[in-house]
């Protein structure tokens, strides 16, 4: 069934002064939406500028209808409404009612007076049954104009646009547990940033500093299934419960084609080419845009954008410089790398062999066993030789860039290598081959993104699968300043980043504050009976062992009644010391309210010095059952208040803009 959806106030008077100027005849484009869809006026047809879509159909309204079971008013088509709208004027300046219209699909439409006309849908023609359609149905609401109907128009979008922002679909076609696409989830996610907007930067947009984030979405599942995959998959599908084995097709094997060389390459190689079109056509409909460019990725998809950047060059126009005037040094640079590795394992005379082979330390860590053996080296040496680039190779803690470079001394310890700072541009092919990461070659975006957005991420899960254990401190995105990994304490598919930066520290994510300014209750009741147990607990063991102290003591004076004064007077003295150091006891209690505020934590330059993990808080229903709720925390991003409320803060933090007032436990 039709569904119709109004235009914005601002939108549809840009279509009416379109429309009066009487340029619809000729193929004028209006764009609506923010841009992101164009009308043509001539054709009445609105089609979408960034993403595909099926053409949907423009009505100029000026009469509805409405039946018993329509929700919503449903305008008439514009031919039609001509008619219905000479048959009122004629009625009005003659003032002769009872007018009866004749629809183009023989429904009649009667004009009673100006606030009562009803249209009557015939169940039945009137050939059939010899009466007259008038008799039949239940009449509809006719209105006229659409300040008579009850109908919801939003203002419209600033026009002003501040920042962009890439979203990366997960796994699958559907995106929310209502299986809607990646438009209508970002579509979602858009509209709560305006909300958020109003609500929580209103001094800005009231002194016109800011206007508007705008989201565009990225779609790759189609095309890795466009590639015919569907149908080879389709011949080895056994027939039984075949919904559910369509689903797993669909949905979770997009995870194994991400882990295939051949389908992650058609993966990566999409999405940055639809990054850097939407980029293109974007700038191309707003030259004057200024801003800067950010992405973000749910599920899967921030696993595909956190591999893209991490391949990304810093800065390709100095990179070339830079490698033209260093080529001809280069060589010399490693082979002295390869001296210093020698001296370290105490095989100095043996520099002549690798410097005769021409042995820099990227070949080094390449060599095998019998590549030593064939460069004349004895088994000794041999053997210590392998066990360093062995044991180099387990201890990596540098992400990508923390594997053996030309130019770079191996380090010997995890003690130097957490203090080591390799150039984020010196990555090689050995260092995906250390990682297990797919090989595959990562496309170079044309903007440095400002901040990664992660939502229910995968990514630390994926680096400890590939070898990662720890990420050093030092290490940051080539490309980009800020990461951020967001997640619901129930989701099933996200995983923190902090503990593999410092894995020697317990400490919680950060906890995204209530968009209204507070915890939620239920949160707060929990702590708050949590504290008082804590409390109950210090004052009841504190009770214990001052009665404990006092029995054990009150024992001394009667087995030493027979001893000297002094020992008495001494006796005497204990209570008064035992009473000093009851207050002592005492400050052991409060801690709990201590750590309410976590001290400040190092987690290294991944996000700029900043906390990088935060946790949503669960509803109040969620927390009766977590498991009950996990598909639904994985899949809650798209309307979360909390969570954009911080991408929107980020975002404009860049800008150096905050919110109207800041919100409690927030960094």
């Amino acid at each position: 069934r039709e569904r119709w959806v109004p235009f914005s106030a601002q939108d549809s008077e840009r279509l009416e002064e379109a429309h009066g100027s009487g340029r619809d005849r000729e193929d004028l484009v209006v764009p609506t939406s923010g841009g992101r869809y164009d009308v043509h006026l001539k054709t009445r047809q609105r089609v979408a500028v960034y993403w595909d879509e099926e053409v949907s159909e423009v009505r100029r309204c000026t009469w509805f209808y409405k039946g018993d079971k329509d929700n919503k008013y449903i305008p008439y088509s514009e031919s039609f409404s001509e008619e219905l709208e000479e048959a009122y004027m004629i009625a009005v300046t003659l003032d002769e009612w009872k007018k009866k219209l004749e629809s183009p699909s023989r429904e009649i439409i009667i004009l009673h007076n100006p606030k009562l006309m009803v249209h009557y849908h015939p169940v039945a023609t009137s050939d059939d049954w010899g009466s007259t359609p008038t008799e039949q149905g239940r009449p509809r609401t006719v209105k006229r104009g659409v300040e008579n109907i009850a109908a919801e128009i939003p203002n419209g979008e600033p026009l002003q646009i501040d920042h962009l922002v890439f979203v990366v679909h997960g796994i699958g076609p559907a995106c929310d547990i209502r299986f809607r696409s990646i438009v209508q989830c970002v579509n979602d996610f858009r509209n709560v940033s305006l909300s958020m907007l109003q609500a929580h930067f209103r001094k800005a947009q009231e002194q016109q500093q800011i206007g508007r984030v705008e989201f565009l979405p990225v779609n790759w599942h189609s095309s890795l299934h466009s590639t015919g995959v569907d149908v080879d998959l389709e011949r080895i599908t056994l027939p039984s419960i075949n919904r559910l084995r369509h689903f797993i097709n669909d949905t979770i094997l997009d995870v194994f084609f991400y882990n295939s060389s051949t389908y992650c390459q058609t993966i990566v190689d999409t999405v940055a080419s639809e990054m850097n079109r939407l980029h293109q056509l974007f700038m191309q409909r707003n030259p004057h845009f200024s801003g800067g460019v950010s992405i973000a990725g749910h599920s899967l998809g921030s696993l595909i954008l956190f591999d893209l950047l991490t391949n990304q060059k810093a800065a390709p126009e100095e990179a070339e410089h830079s490698e033209q005037g260093s080529r001809r040094s280069s060589s010399n640079r490693g082979i002295e790398d390869v001296k210093g590795i020698l001296k370290k394992l105490e095989l100095s005379e043996y520099c002549d062999v690798f410097e005769k082979e021409k042995m820099d330390s990227q070949a080094l860590f390449l060599c095998t066993e019998k590549n030593l053996k064939e460069m004349g080296i004895p088994l000794g040496p041999r053997m210590k030789i392998l066990h360093y680039i062995s044991s180099e190779k387990e201890m990596q803690v540098c992400l990508l860039h923390g594997c053996v470079h030309p130019g770079h001394t191996p380090l010997p310890s995890a003690s130097a290598l957490t203090t080591y700072n390799p150039s984020p541009s010196a990555l090689t092919s050995l260092s995906l081959a250390i990682l297990a990461q797919v090989s595959a070659n990562y496309p170079q975006l044309n903007y440095k993104p400002t901040i990664f957005f992660a939502f229910g991420s995968p990514i630390g899960m994926f680096l400890t699968v590939r070898g990662v254990k720890r990420i050093n401190p030092n290490y940051s995105l080539p490309t980009c300043k800020g990461f951020f990994n967001i997640f619901h304490p129930f989701d099933p598919v996200a995983y923190r980043i902090e503990p593999m930066i410092v894995p020697d520290l317990e400490f919680e994510p950060m906890l995204l504050p209530h968009h209204k300014g507070r915890k939620r209750m239920h949160l707060e009741l929990k702590e708050g009976l949590t504290r008082m147990s804590v409390d109950l607990k210090n004052n009841l063991l504190g009770s214990l062992r001052v009665a404990w102290q006092s029995f054990t003591r009150a024992q001394l004076p009667a087995l030493e009644a027979a001893s000297t004064d002094t020992v008495s007077t001494d006796a005497e003295a204990e209570p008064e010391g035992s009473t000093e150091k009851e207050p002592d006891t005492k400050p052991e209690e409060p801690p709990s309210a201590v750590k309410e505020e976590p001290p400040l934590i190092n987690v290294g330059r991944l996000n700029g010095g900043n906390r990088i993990d935060y946790v949503l808080q669960e509803k109040p229903i969620e927390s009766f059952n977590e498991y009950l709720f996990a598909l639904q925390g994985h899949l809650c991003y798209w309307e979360s208040e909390d969570t954009v409320l911080l991408v929107l803060k980020e975002i404009y933090q860049t800008q150096g803009i905050a919110l109207d007032q800041p919100l409690p436990g927030s960094q």
